[in-house]
């Protein structure tokens, strides 16, 4: 029986130091898990690709982002990985998660890595209006329907903002309905983890009232 592959730095393009950093936050992840339950359980098994790949696929779609808000982190996924890739070409993300076991363990993890992350222990409503006009990208992964979640962006990307939101199958049902309310250029990106997973890349919105 062949052993399973184990992911290394050269796998995700990334530095050693990056990769250590990755490994840190999967370690800590699964430590944390036992105590404050993090992630579904079913995941655990799955970290590298459900998790860690999954946000990181999210960074080369927009690269010359310097800012970065992520809508409801949870244990940081997309966002704490992506603080931790792009801190070396000078990236700084800002995590928005009301959950306060969730913000302690993002808060031990920026501690532990030294990246360019801020928490924001808040609801996302609380916040974004602080950051029209004043970041790169959006994102938001597993939080909500395309069409709540552009209720809750448009304000930043009227002002010029990206939106990535990684989908499921019901991506072409979920944009539209999201078109009975507003009109918006769309990109359907295919996912590098899983075959009927997409992501959404949006660059202009207009509400239809």
């Amino acid at each position: 029986m062949t052993a399973p592959h184990k992911t290394t730095a050269s796998d995700l393009n990334v530095s050693r130091e990056t990769f250590e950093k990755l490994e840190l936050l999967e370690r800590e992840l699964r430590r944390w898990q036992a105590i404050k339950n993090l992630v579904g359980p079913a995941t655990l098994t799955q970290i590298w690709d459900r998790h860690i790949v999954d946000s990181l696929q999210l960074l080369d779609l927009a690269s010359d982002a310097k800012t970065w808000l992520d809508l409801g982190s949870g244990a940081g996924f997309p966002g704490l990985v992506l603080a931790i890739a792009g801190a070396e070409r000078g990236l700084k993300v800002h995590l928005v998660e009301s959950n306060s076991r969730k913000c302690a363990f993002l808060r031990h993890i920026v501690r532990l890595t030294g990246v360019p992350a801020l928490i924001h222990e808040a609801r996302l409503e609380a916040v974004v209006p602080d950051f029209i006009g004043k970041t790169d990208v959006v994102s938001a992964r597993a939080l909500a329907s395309l069409p709540l979640l552009l209720d809750w962006t448009a304000p930043l990307l009227k002002a010029g903002t990206m939106g990535l939101f990684p989908k499921g199958r019901d991506v072409e049902t979920e944009l539209t309905e999201a078109r009975k309310q507003w009109t918006f250029e769309a990109e359907i990106l295919p996912s590098l983890t899983d075959s009927e997973a997409r992501i959404l890349r949006i660059t202009s919105i207009e509400s239809h009232s």
